[in-house]
């Protein structure tokens, strides 16, 4: 039952679409002139990510701590990465970040399209050029006040459970001495897994935004990245460390997933 409700549902996922991307497009035209940080066309995607949740009866997701996120004013968001959900569930905290993603997704059509009116962030791994570009223009949007939202894991969790970080988000933000935020996302794996698009099970997803780290309390981006991966550790349950440290050559980059986004 579960597998017909799946080819129906990503069925009506892919056919609305191009409905939401016209919109999207509307949004866009009309504000693109006086909303430099695109914040009306973010937000408008936030709702057609959420369209996704609300229109699911298998779904649903709960969120705490979502005023934590600054409307207005630079932070670097981190996020643990569980499954393709976790890109609509952080849709779901309505807030005006930018996020880093595989440059190839922006060049599928619609969902492509969509991140680039909105002015998200490209990278193509192992680029340097690419890698640098990322970081100037992560570095733009911190200065024009809009936060950037990282999965600092670089890609979905294969067994569920957190991964070692890698140092970039967290060079970013001691570089412009902006305050990480660690969320923390639980619930979505079981519906969803990696490697999967089948709908597995109803799905019971947790938000929750956690208390912002201050940078200059930390005396190095290793320091700062291994609080956020506690804190975020401490609320899903895992209170070990990672098993492997990141790479030194992995080090450049404020790695995200390559699956999305809306």
């Amino acid at each position: 039952m579960l597998h017909a409700f799946s080819v129906v549902y990503w069925v009506f996922a892919m056919a609305t679409m191009p409905v939401f991307f016209a919109g999207a497009l509307l949004v866009f035209v009309a504000t693109v002139a006086f909303d430099r940080r695109r914040v009306a066309v973010h937000l408008y995607s936030c709702f057609w990510a959420s369209f996704y949740i609300y229109a699911n009866p298998l779904w649903r997701v709960r969120y705490q701590g979502r005023e934590r996120l600054p409307w207005r004013g630079p932070a670097v968001i981190v996020a643990n990465h569980l499954s393709l959900v976790d890109i609509l569930v952080l849709y779901g905290l309505y807030r005006p970040f930018k996020w880093v993603s595989k440059a190839e997704l922006f060049r599928v059509p619609v969902v492509g399209w969509n991140m680039v009116i909105n002015d998200y962030v490209r990278l193509r791994r192992g680029d340097r050029d690419s890698i640098r570009a990322m970081m100037e223009h992560c570095r733009a949007h911190l200065a024009r006040g809009s936060p950037v939202l990282i999965f600092p894991e670089g890609t979905r969790s294969p067994d569920g459970r957190l991964q070692a970080f890698k140092d970039g988000a967290f060079r970013l933000a001691m570089e412009a001495k902006v305050p990480v935020i660690p969320v923390a996302i639980q619930g979505t794996r079981e519906m969803v897994p990696k490697h999967g698009l089948l709908l597995r099970r109803c799905m019971e997803g947790r938000v929750k935004v956690l208390a912002p780290l201050d940078p200059a309390l930390f005396p190095d981006a290793a320091a700062l990245r291994q609080a956020a991966r506690e804190a975020i550790a401490r609320e899903v349950g895992e209170a070990e460390p990672p098993a492997t440290a990141p790479a030194p050559a992995e080090r450049h980059e404020p790695s995200s997933s390559g699956e999305h986004t809306v």
